[in-house]
């Protein structure tokens, strides 16, 4: 981050302004110090001082007409009321005062601290956004204006949106440890979850990633359409749908998925946890290799029945293929079993004839790298060769859980956003890259800068 300090001469806060460039950033304002809450809690301090002296002239005058009333009773019962009144409306503006001086002196205890935490955004245009909240303004205005409260300015430019959403969520996490996905609107994005821990497997919709033994398939665009193809996928196999922690017995009511032959019915002991395990492997061996076990086994089948000349039957395997392929477009871009999550985000960046990487492997966020297209020798170097080297240096990492189901969420958001700039290219494995799709994604980005 690069800071600007703000000192008395406001001048220079303006020339400083003018300097910055018109681009995309990340920035922090930071308050002033103890010195600006001590003189905050001496003005507040001198105005509950004042308030109090009103307060005791306004009881005095009141006690005075009140004395008067009484003097003048042959004037009547009226001019005493009057005297009562103004008596209470004194009492009332010295309780006042004195509420006004107990303020202060909280304001005075707090002085030698500063008062809160930085004001954290981003913008795509830093000179614009910071002159119009720091500039002076020629005439009153309802606009925020934090023109003489803040004592240093940092700010980070960045060369895509993706770019500055990751600056933004790193720095509200330095500062903000307890509020920043409040403070970044931040929402972990929905999984398709198999809890492998469970005697009985079973799947459900969930937005926390656990150390419990599972399969998580995502990230999707939003719960429903997780929830659609959690539904649409299930109708493939026989596995339970019920939520409960089962203890299998012959009196279990069941439930209508076991009466339309949609479930293996564990709970009714119809079959065992081996038998039911079985199941379970077929849709883990599904949901990881996307759909492709199911797929080679049914086309197997069809292309046999037809070499039998049992075309009707060939016909039935065909339908089913469909259905199966049906049910995967289903599933959102990003969506996959998280261990086998691989892929780069290219964006654009603020060095001339480079591009910003991002990687993800196996579902964890690794370091990101600059890739730039120098020339050596007065001849330009292979982005072929390049890109291999580049992804070589990538040195595989594992952070926090929460990080990683953090970065996820970012990348979710940004790729299913209306505003996404630049390109993910996703792959099954680190060792099978597809380097000239690779290529050419990094050619178009580059081109858009």
């Amino acid at each position: 981050m690069t800071a600007i300090e703000i000192g008395a001469d406001l001048a220079e806060l303006d020339a400083a302004m003018e300097a910055l460039p018109n681009s995309p950033a990340v920035f922090l304002l930071w308050p002033k110090g103890a010195e600006a809450a001590s003189a905050r809690g001496e003005t507040a301090g001198a105005r509950g001082e004042t308030a109090g002296a009103r307060g005791e002239a306004a009881s005095a005058r009141g006690e005075a007409a009140s004395a008067r009333g009484e003097a003048a009773s042959a004037r009547g019962e009226a001019a005493s009321a009057r005297g009562e009144a103004a008596s209470a409306r004194g009492e009332a503006a010295s309780a006042r005062g004195e509420a006004a001086s107990a303020r202060a002196e909280t304001a005075s205890a707090r002085g030698g601290a500063a008062e809160g935490g930085p004001y954290l955004s981003k913008t795509n245009l830093l000179r614009r956004r910071l002159l119009r909240l720091l500039k002076e303004r020629e005439r009153p205005s309802r606009l925020l204006n934090l023109r003489h409260t803040v004592s240093r300015i940092e700010y980070c430019l960045t060369g895509s949106a993706f770019e500055s959403a990751l600056v933004l969520y790193e720095q509200a996490r330095r500062h903000f440890p307890g509020t920043y996905l409040e403070l970044i609107k931040l929402r972990m994005p929905p999984y398709v979850k198999i809890v492998l821990a469970n005697q009985f497997p079973r799947s459900h919709i969930t937005t926390h990633l656990a150390r419990s033994t599972a399969l998580y398939f995502g990230p999707f665009r939003s719960r429903v359409s997780a929830e659609r193809f959690e539904s649409q996928f299930l109708d493939l196999f026989q596995l339970r749908r019920c939520q409960e922690d089962l203890a299998p017995s012959p009196e279990h009511p069941g439930c209508i998925y076991g009466e339309m032959a949609m479930c293996l019915r564990p709970c009714q002991e119809v079959v065992g946890p081996a038998e039911y395990g079985h199941e379970v492997a077929r849709v883990v061996d599904f949901l990881r290799t996307d759909g492709q076990s199911l797929l080679g086994a049914i086309a197997h089948s069809r292309d046999r029945l037809s070499e039998e000349m049992l075309f009707e039957e060939a016909a039935r395997q065909h339908k089913r293929y469909e259905r199966v392929q049906e049910v995967l477009k289903m599933a959102d871009e990003l969506a996959r079993d998280i261990d086998r999550l691989n892929g780069v985000a290219i964006t654009r960046s603020l060095a001339a004839d480079a591009v910003e990487m991002w990687f993800v492997r196996e579902g964890w966020w690794q370091e990101p790298q600059r890739f730039s297209f120098e020339v050596r020798d007065g001849a330009p170097v292979s982005l072929d060769r390049k890109l291999r080297e580049t992804f070589a240096a990538v040195a595989p990492r594992k952070l926090t859980l929460r990080e990683r189901q953090e970065y996820l969420a970012l990348l979710a958001r940004w790729y299913y956003s209306s505003w996404r700039d630049g390109e993910w290219l996703a792959f099954e494995s680190y060792g099978d890259i597809p380097y000239r799709k690779l290529v050419n994604a990094v050619a178009r980005v580059a081109a858009s800068k």
